[in-house]
């Protein structure tokens, strides 16, 4: 009897505490800032034009009343999503606890019980990130949200800001997207088919799979009948319901726009400038470096070159190389289809587009466009004691000397080991690091070739470094930021240090000029000769290939293009499938610049062009099969010399001058 009192006065004091920090709890969050749920989270988004092209959770103009969305899309959704939430405060305890006993037992956060409440919370105010914290501060919102409003007024935001797929916010934005008509307008069939979206946006929009959707509907309209909502005959009939699809949006109806809006969201975070609280009370207005007609562009050539091509995807950025601005990006083939953005959270190896760095570092350390190795299959004896044979491209080889010229028109590796070798490992490292590749670099043999990971974003930047002639920029997306008052928290500080030689630099640009040079094939063509009848223009351009990816990255004066193409799988490709990254940037560079001057660099008065024989590196005379201008410091350009001498000139005083 005794340990009976004992075990209720415990309860009782229990039951008490609870009592009194719920008490505690409702009045903080009754009495405390209220949330504005009609303003929080605005981010409104503007391009170089000063134009609107994203407006964010409550920053859209499609905002409606509950009153005027069809019953049809409510009922779907609470029998969907939370057929207790006219009845719970918040959380439904039962689905809590059974969730949490899964994720206790798995060691993992995948099983959820969010409510409506909580999703819309965590829509207004939080990441996606599974983590304990992420949900008790979910949580917490939830119970603010249900203190300080109705559940008309809950269910009425969530529905205008949850995500639709396909880059779409909010019911009705939802309901002219896929329909074309407004949210109080959908029947039956239209609404639950995209009440069913926001379980799944990518895989559920029936834009992308419309098997899968269709999956999904059933479920819905099984819950309703279930519920007693619907009729068995009502969800036969409308599962039987032929719909057509509009897919358009009222403004920038491009699929890839939605990879830039993600990239400004996650560089936004990485300023760490803006705290959780004045986006929730004030929001945000971001001016972005965004070019609608370039981001059009690149788009057109995506779809133009990959349009067929199954699961082969892409990454592209196209930046103003004098101040690092990305005017366009693209982080796949289709966001509505993938929203994984290869163009900030992928790094792939970048092949031969690697040499033009090392090439620099040459230049730089007393090699010329006429230095010569010999090019042929090679074992090369590392300090380790290990042997590297890299070898060319289809095995080709010249089995002969050839310079800097041609070596980089051809992309011949024996060439790029040799010269990287005789630099000096940690040399390559060195200069890469200075034109803003920001991964962990290895010293290794096999740098040059490519074989280690980069970002995009991170490989353009530092070819522009060379293209804006060796100053160092940092490629960025947002110009400024203001708070909801008009006040700017942050704004772009273009500060350019010189860190490259502008003499180099322009030698450099006018040997990756030779890339798609058509005359100067010989006993294998220059890399990039199969996209010469598309290019109007001159650029300094490299190719580079590995068995799992494929890049294209070259620029002007006025802008850098960069582009991957390959598999997410690391799936080999076929010899087929190199063209398209290439043509991707061809058709890219060329449609941008198409109404715009030629443009390229003016010579150093240090530089001097000298016509000479490609192959030999000597000055060209009738003789010479393949002639081409090249460039020099004054000083280090080949003079004439007879052919005693010949050899002894072009093979040991070029390649050794250090």
């Amino acid at each position: 009897m005794k340990k009976i009192k004992i075990i209720s006065k415990v309860l009782i004091a229990l039951m008490l505490i609870f009592c009194v920090c719920y008490s505690a709890l409702f009045v903080c969050a009754k009495y405390g800032s209220k949330i504005d749920i009609e303003n929080s989270n605005s981010i409104y988004m503007y391009d170089t034009a000063g134009k609107s092209f994203y407006e964010g959770n409550n920053g859209t103009k499609k905002w409606i009343k509950l009153k005027d969305i069809s019953k049809h899309l409510i009922n779907a959704t609470i029998y969907s999503e939370d057929k207790n939430f006219y009845n719970h405060p918040g959380f439904d305890i039962p689905r809590i606890i059974k969730s949490t006993i899964v994720n206790i037992k798995s060691k993992d956060l995948k099983e959820g019980a969010s409510t409506i409440t909580q999703q819309y919370a965590r829509n207004l105010f939080l990441t996606f990130d599974k983590t304990w914290e992420r949900k008790i501060k979910e949580a917490w919102y939830a119970f603010k949200l249900e203190t300080q409003y109705s559940k008309d007024e809950i269910l009425e935001g969530y529905l205008n800001t949850i995500n639709y797929g396909n880059g779409i916010l909010g019911i009705e934005n939802a309901a002219l997207y896929y329909f074309n008509k407004s949210a109080k307008d959908l029947n039956l069939a239209e609404s639950t088919m995209l009440a069913g979206i926001p379980k799944s946006p990518n895989n559920y929009s029936p834009l992308n799979d419309e098997t899968a959707a269709k999956k999904r509907q059933k479920q819905i309209l099984q819950a309703m009948v279930n519920n007693g909502i619907i009729s068995k005959k009502t969800m036969d009939d409308t599962l039987n319901v032929k719909l057509t699809y509009h897919g358009k949006k009222e403004n920038l109806n491009l699929s890839t726009i939605m990879y830039y809006q993600d990239a400004v969201i996650r560089e936004l975070g990485s300023l760490k400038i803006v705290s959780d609280n004045t986006i929730r009370q004030e929001g945000l207005k971001i001016y972005t470096s965004l070019d609608v007609e370039a981001q059009t562009k690149l788009e057109e050539s995506i779809q133009t070159n990959l349009e067929g091509k199954g699961e082969m995807q892409v990454s592209a950025v196209m930046m103003y190389p004098n101040n690092g601005e990305i005017i366009a990006l693209a982080g796949g083939k289709d966001y509505s289809k993938s929203q994984y953005n290869r163009a900030v959270q992928s790094k792939r190896q970048v092949g031969s587009t690697m040499k033009p760095l090392l090439y620099y570092a040459a230049l730089e350390n007393g090699l010329t466009a006429s230095s010569t190795f010999l090019s042929k299959p090679t074992t090369f004896t590392l300090d380790n004691g290990l042997s590297y044979s890299p070898s060319n491209y289809g095995n080709i080889y010249p089995n002969d000397d050839i310079t800097m010229a041609l070596a980089i028109s051809y992309s011949d590796n024996i060439y790029a080991i040799k010269t990287h070798l005789f630099l000096g490992q940690d040399t390559l490292v060195k200069y890469s690091k200075k034109m803003g590749i920001t991964s962990k670099l290895e010293a290794n043999a096999s740098l040059p070739l490519g074989t280690n990971e980069l970002s995009i974003t991170e490989f353009v930047t530092s070819y522009a470094t060379i293209a804006n002639t060796g100053y160092s920029v940092n490629g960025h997306l947002i110009r400024k930021v203001e708070d909801g008052n008009g006040d700017v928290i942050y704004e772009y500080n273009n500060k350019k240090e010189k860190i490259l030689n502008k003499s180099y630099t322009y030698i450099l640009s006018e040997l990756l000029a030779n890339t798609y040079d058509v005359s100067l094939t010989s006993y294998t063509a220059p890399t990039c000769a199969s996209i010469a009848p598309k290019l109007t223009k001159k650029y300094a351009v490299k190719s580079g290939t590995t068995d799992y990816d494929l890049w294209t990255v070259g620029y002007n004066p006025d802008i850098v293009v960069g582009v991957w193409t390959g598999y997410d799988d690391n799936r080999k490709l076929s010899n087929k499938e190199y063209k398209y990254s290439k043509n991707i940037w061809a058709d890219a560079i060329e449609s941008y610049l198409r109404d715009k001057k030629q443009s390229w660099y003016e010579k150093p008065d240090n530089v001097v062009g000298v016509l000479t024989d490609v192959q030999t590196g000597e000055v060209a005379t009738n003789e010479s099969k393949l002639k081409k201008i090249l460039y020099y410091i004054k000083g280090t350009e080949p003079s004439y010399v007879n052919k005693t001498n010949k050899k002894k000139k072009t093979t040991t005083k070029k390649a050794t001058n250090n």
